[in-house]
């Protein structure tokens, strides 16, 4: 499920491909299986490798944002790899660069075990695992912000939007503050295109804040996703929406909003 996971950036295809491999496993010649793990870890990933080919066509016309989904995570666990930053940063990466890495980085797995695993050569491998390193390099952010600083920021930003208030959101914020929303179609609050700079993205959740402070069955708490604090809303006993940011650790640079209801299951992941 880990490995699945990491792949798709959804729970719910995570599921079904390890669903798939079960099935193979139960038809399967066991007696002739000499490595457990090896064979488990090839099939989940060649799975998952097909999932995710035919999955970035449809992420593509997406209507609005596609975001990974998020899932409730138990420790141990490798936290950068499912951090949900890291998550959109791997979309980037082309299916086979993105096994690579996550086989080899966080897995780890030789050269020589993916190259059988994904039917490449070592070279090729290297070459990929190259090839990814610098797509990631590139994107991965610049700030290294502690769980502290991170939470603090996070709860001063739900009081700011629960009163409504435009310039404590602001202060919260860069001047650049990126906001995407990954939504259903039609849904209040639905973020259909990105919302970019401190004044637009201030207003835009000033004016979410003056609407949910009538709305007596919306409850807001604080939560560990994908490894790390979360704003999550419920209303009526289930999941409304899922709001993650990322800072420089004085201002937030970056939010999303998960408003997909397909995607607020909050299945565990380790």
């Amino acid at each position: 499920m880990g490995i699945a996971y990491r792949m798709l950036a959804s729970a719910a295809e995570a599921e079904d491909a390890v669903q798939d491999a079960w099935l193979r496993w139960q038809s399967a010649d066991t007696d002739a299986i000499e490595d457990v793990r090896a064979w488990l870890t090839t099939t989940i990933t060649r799975l998952s490798l097909d999932r995710l080919k035919s999955a970035r066509a449809r992420r593509e016309i997406y209507p609005g944002t596609w975001l990974p989904e998020p899932v409730l995570t138990t420790t141990p666990i490798d936290l950068e790899s499912i951090k949900f930053g890291f998550l959109v940063l791997l979309e980037r990466l082309d299916p086979k660069e993105r096994a690579v890495f996550l086989l080899h980085q966080v897995f780890d797995h030789s050269h020589a075990e993916i190259g059988e695993m994904l039917a490449m050569s070592e070279a090729a491998s290297r070459q990929a695992l190259h090839r990814a390193k610098e797509h990631v390099a590139e994107s991965r952010p610049r700030f290294d912000v502690s769980r502290e600083t991170h939470l603090r920021l996070l709860s001063a930003f739900v009081a700011a939007v629960s009163r409504g208030e435009v310039e404590a959101i602001s202060q919260l914020v860069t001047e650049d503050v990126y906001l995407v929303g990954d939504h259903e179609e039609g849904k209040r609050g639905a973020i259909l295109r990105p919302i970019i700079g401190r004044d637009k993205v201030a207003r835009f959740f000033a004016s979410q804040g003056g609407r949910s402070a009538g709305d007596s069955g919306l409850e807001v708490e604080i939560i560990e996703l994908n490894g790390w604090p979360t704003l999550v809303g419920r209303r009526g006993g289930g999941v409304a929406f899922v709001m993650n940011i990322e800072t420089d650790g004085e201002r937030i640079i970056t939010i999303r909003s998960v408003l997909n209801p397909h995607k607020l299951n909050l299945r565990h992941v380790s």
